[in-house]
């Protein structure tokens, strides 16, 4: 059994992020958020890029994401 693929789908802000991930919600994407900054922050090492998040969807839901990262950023 193969474990889930995630795709690359939009790096930015956190209030970027914060949008798309409510727009994906709408419709029933739930995305994976990775924000390196806050896990080196916990971990007790120094931010690398601060406010830099990257979000994530499976790749069943990618093309259908994509449409909405489109819309958003008409």
């Amino acid at each position: 059994m193969s474990s889930p693929t995630y795709l690359h789908l939009f790096s930015g802000s956190s209030i970027e992020v914060l949008a798309l991930s409510n727009a994906l919600a709408e419709k029933n994407i739930t995305p994976v958020v990775k924000d390196e900054s806050e896990s080196a922050r916990l971990a007790g090492f120094g931010q690398t890029a601060p406010m830099l998040q990257r979000v994530f969807v499976h790749e069943d839901e990618y093309d259908n994401a994509k449409a909405i990262l489109k819309d958003l950023s008409a």
